[in-house]
């Protein structure tokens, strides 16, 4: 990869000391965010793209207007071939939930013994379908909280939150030493930059707590057509996602999440005191007959239901209201 692409604000002993080699795999909102930030305080970055998003890469760089502080980095390692970066320190799969098992075999030739991949979609199923194909033992969870879309080509917009990133090892696995450190080294750099790196006692819990905040209002604010204020305050719509919410818990529950007996109160919170005139990607997505993450959120509490044999008759519904939206128009 090449040098620092931007402006470092850490010294240069910090910097050629804790300086991680970091491939981010899907320059959208997710990726550009973290890959810029990464960049900019002096990490070596290599970004994975295909198409428009590569030739302005590589023609113009990566921009940021981030509500955190602007950023141009004019000239970045962009790249079709991940295997042409080599081995990194840390892998961002940021592509959609959709792209994983496309995305996937092509990532072999970046992990090393050290190596971490951190998956960034929104659903419980990203890091199963990436251990799947790569070494199960580089695989970590990953999730993360921010508001940021690509405006264009190599443009991220960063509107709210800044970036927070929970990291830590899957259910049941354990890191070596050389991966253990990785993962301080890589917690150290996330916060440098500006950012809030959590590594939480249990990940699947809160992979599962991001889950339920974002699938069943996502799902019925999709089917009903609305943003989120009056889906709230109509009281069947708020019915139907409590509901759903309810499903998902018991869904989490069946696949050994030890939920937290606030867990669902605390979603409640959060939701009514969202912007009424808000909605959630998979929403906005569905509703513009876009590609969307449809089968990341409400397929996999329809999959999961079906193996721990719960029963989710909301589910069953919305899942079959929103298909025909979820697939290319005809």
């Amino acid at each position: 990869m090449t040098g620092p692409v931007g402006p470092s604000t850490t010294s240069d002993a910090t910097a050629t000391r804790d300086r991680l080699r970091v491939a981010v795999v899907g320059v959208g909102g997710v990726g550009g965010v973290f890959g810029a930030r990464l960049a900019q305080h002096g990490h070596d970055v290599g970004f994975v793209a295909r198409g428009a998003t590569l030739a302005a890469l590589r023609e113009n760089g990566l921009r940021l207007d981030s509500v955190d502080g602007d950023v141009h980095l004019p000239s970045v390692h962009a790249t079709e071939d991940a295997a042409s970066l080599g081995t990194v320190d840390v892998v961002f799969v940021a592509v959609k939930a959709t792209q994983i098992v496309r995305v996937a075999p092509s990532l072999h030739a970046l992990i090393g013994e050290h190596t971490l991949v951190v998956p960034l979609q929104n659903g419980v199923e990203a890091a199963t379908l990436l251990t799947d194909v790569l070494p199960p033992e580089a695989v970590l969870e990953g999730l993360c909280r921010v508001m940021a879309m690509q405006a264009g080509p190599g443009h991220i917009k960063h509107t709210a939150v800044t970036p927070v990133l929970e990291i830590g090892p899957r259910a049941g696995a354990t890191l070596t030493d050389a991966r253990k450190q990785t993962l301080e080294r890589f917690v150290a750099a996330i916060r440098d930059a500006g950012m809030h790196p959590i590594v939480p006692p249990d990940m699947a819990v809160a992979i599962w707590e991001k889950f339920l905040f974002i699938e069943p209002l996502g799902a019925v604010c999709a089917a009903a057509h609305f943003t989120i204020g009056p889906v709230r305050s109509t009281p069947e719509t708020r019915a139907l996602v409590d509901q759903a919410l309810d499903e998902v818990v018991a869904v989490g529950r069946a696949a050994g999440v030890n939920w937290p007996a606030e867990a669902k109160a605390q979603v409640w919170q959060r939701y009514d005191a969202l912007p009424a005139e808000g909605s959630t990607s998979m929403a906005r997505d569905l509703m513009a007959r876009r590609p969307s993450e449809f089968d990341a959120q409400t397929g996999a509490v329809i999959r999961l239901a079906r193996r721990y044999a719960v029963p989710v008759p909301v589910h069953d519904v919305l899942h079959a209201v929103l298909l025909p939206a979820s697939t290319p128009a005809t």
